[in-house]
């Protein structure tokens, strides 16, 4: 059984119930199981942020779950501000950052090292756990001017971005969670030939029943071992129900344009019932401008403004958009 709420009559009709589509994170709810998450597809917009800077596919495919994360997280804020996700770490890709501005927009960047990524895919050594080498993941909620930011951070030593998220939810927030991520570039059909595209996809599941000593996660345990394997009574078995069904899931369905979100739900909730809610969409939208940037020069001393020009101009580029701002020296000559 699949339950839709807040579906707009634009969009297109899948069987007898509307779907979000690609570039939507859709929520939903299974109530027998006391479980609540949310799940994407990102296709287009993605393949515009990953294409635009040209990163090798190994950073690609980080940016790509980093971008995943960052919405599955971003979408749930109830208020204006920002969600901010970023790796700070030793490795050939010491930094992923991305951050999702309420409602929509996303944007993201990754740093690297050329020389030591080139060695590393020579020596065929490309796990998450290798490029990113140890360090820390943050995640941090800004709601804006006048308030405190709060800061998350777990750390990163060969993990890999879906264990870290896991660990973080375990530690910061104490509800038991579970998430899948995957990536892939398809081949996709077009004007003047086939091109590759990607695209990545996601589903982050939390147990949240009435009764707060059902819900609480116990403290982090000592040893080895799967943390998902003690992150609940093992007696609770609606946790542990989600977990199994959460472990079926093919990482091609998170990604499978023709699955969807509300099929893959159907797939996994059936037996129970699933409420599905309309789509959140997300948009590849940076929050640099030219205002932006002048405010900043403007608060250089002249020896900063002659240093920063190069060829009579000054020359910024925006990191997570590429694009670039020039400016004349001139324009801030009054103001030093």
């Amino acid at each position: 059984m699949l339950e839709t709420h807040q579906v707009t009559e634009h969009h297109p009709k899948l069987g007898e119930f509307g779907y979000a589509g690609d570039d939507h994170v859709v929520p939903f709810e299974v109530g027998p199981l006391d479980v609540r998450g949310r799940t994407v597809q990102l296709g287009p917009m993605l393949d515009a942020i990953l294409s635009r800077h040209d990163y090798p596919e190994p950073v690609a495919r980080l940016l790509a779950e980093t971008c995943v994360l960052t919405v599955l997280l971003g979408t749930s804020l109830k208020f204006e501000g920002k969600f901010i996700l970023q790796t700070r770490t030793d490795g050939p890709v010491d930094m992923l950052v991305a951050d999702f501005s309420t409602p929509t927009a996303l944007r993201a960047y990754a740093r690297f090292d050329a020389d030591r990524l080139e060695a590393l895919v020579a020596a065929g050594e490309t796990s998450q756990q290798t490029l990113l080498g140890s360090g820390v993941l943050a995640l941090t909620i800004d709601q804006g001017a006048h308030t405190q930011r709060y800061q998350g951070i777990v750390q990163l030593d060969g993990e890999t971005l879906e264990d870290a998220a896991r660990t973080y939810f375990r530690q910061s927030e104490q509800i038991p969670t579970d998430l899948r991520l995957s990536v892939a570039k398809l081949l996709t059909p077009g004007i003047g030939g086939a091109r590759e595209q990607w695209r990545a996809g996601g589903i982050l599941a939390q147990f949240l029943p009435q009764s707060p000593e059902r819900m609480r996660v116990p403290d982090l345990p000592g040893g080895d071992g799967d943390p998902r394997d003690e992150i609940h009574d093992p007696a609770d078995n609606s946790w542990q129900e989600l977990l199994a069904l959460l472990g079926t899931i093919e990482p091609t369905e998170l990604i499978d344009p023709t699955i969807g979100a509300e099929r893959l739900l159907y797939r996994l909730f059936h037996e129970h019932g699933v409420r599905v809610f309309g789509g959140v969409p997300v948009a590849d939208q940076c929050s640099c401008s030219r205002d932006k940037i002048r405010g900043i020069l403007e608060g250089f001393s002249a020896q900063e403004i002659k240093d920063s020009t190069e060829d009579g101009g000054i020359h910024v580029a925006c990191e997570f958009c590429s694009k670039q701002y020039d400016f004349d020296p001139a324009e801030f000559a009054a103001a030093q």
